[in-house]
């Protein structure tokens, strides 16, 4: 039942933040196309997709975007680790196998139902969140 709330609460989430066209109630039959800003880290599809994975899966129990709970907050992840494929491959090994040291002494559980692809979306999705 928790699994179901947060996913719907995700994907909610992602609704209300997608650009919808459909909502045009201009008269006027020219269209105009508005660049996403350079800075929306929504229109990423490696944001849409890790999230997507990230409430299918038991992620947030332990974690939230900026605050700490069983694990740290994924905001605090991205800002340690620049995001670089040889990061997104450690970090997502870790995800897998979990572990424990680099944040304190409670360990995180190992997912090892998780295609390593799977991991590695999911890590690029937490990256994304990095404060410039």
């Amino acid at each position: 039942m928790k699994k179901y709330f947060i996913t719907t609460l995700l994907l909610g989430l992602i609704a209300a933040c997608s650009n919808n066209s459909n909502n045009n109630n201009n008269s006027d039959s020219s269209s105009t196309t508005v660049a996403p800003a350079a800075n929306d880290i929504t229109a990423n599809p490696d944001y849409k997709k890790g999230l997507a994975l990230i409430a299918a899966n038991d992620c947030l129990t332990c974690h939230k975007i900026d605050e700490k709970v069983t694990g740290p907050a994924y905001r605090d992840v991205a800002n340690k680790y620049e995001n670089t494929d040889a990061n997104v491959k450690m970090l997502a090994d870790k995800v897998i196998k979990g572990g424990s040291g680099n944040w304190g002494t409670v360990p995180m559980t190992p997912h090892p139902a998780l295609t390593e692809a799977d991991a590695e979306q999911m890590v690029k999705y937490i990256l994304l969140l990095r404060n410039k």
